[in-house]
């Protein structure tokens, strides 16, 4: 019988040897990490929670899963710059907008939109892939600025959870580029 490939054309390329500059750090490969085990999930509010899979302290940035349960709320907060959102499952949205996402949508936040996130009570959990750039400024209810959350607060709510359950907090590091 043959091994050799017949669709998968590639087969018999050579990968490139030191594909790495020399300054350059790894990727960040996490399997699965909307499914994964519910510890690497830190508490957001009382009901919704997320998942950091990449960090970088240096750009104010994280990418993570954003997850729910059931009906959740984040927290009114503005966004200085810009996010993108793709919704794994679930059904989500922000009280201000007409929309509301499900499984396969994408959104694009623009920079200067203040929003109330909420996860709908729905058949699946919420699971939203985001990528966050800059702090979170969280608002009252007219919308004033209270406090703030950036990556720093973000890296030590998760070091935090993540010794309180045993993944150690050293865990977070790992996921810094």
């Amino acid at each position: 019988m043959s091994t050799k490939a017949i669709t998968e054309f590639w087969r018999d390329i050579k990968p490139i040897e030191n594909s790495f500059k020399p300054d350059a750090l790894p990727e960040v490969y996490v399997k699965d990490p909307a499914n994964s085990d519910e510890r690497y999930f830190v508490p957001m509010s009382e009901t919704v929670f997320s998942r950091p899979i990449w960090i970088s302290p240096q750009r104010n940035m994280w990418a993570d899963i954003l997850y729910s349960k059931s009906a959740g709320l984040v927290n009114r907060h503005y966004h200085p710059h810009q996010i993108f959102a793709y919704t794994i499952s679930g059904k989500w949205g922000y009280l201000e907008h007409d929309w509301i996402a499900t499984k396969g949508d994408f959104v694009y936040e623009t920079p200067g939109e203040g929003h109330t996130l909420v996860a709908y009570d729905y058949h699946e959990p919420m699971k939203v892939f985001f990528v966050v750039q800059g702090p979170l400024i969280w608002l009252d209810e007219d919308g004033n600025g209270t406090s703030y959350y950036d990556v720093h607060d973000y890296i030590a709510d998760a070091r935090a959870h993540y010794e309180k359950n045993g993944i150690g907090a050293a865990y977070v590091d790992t996921l810094f580029r």
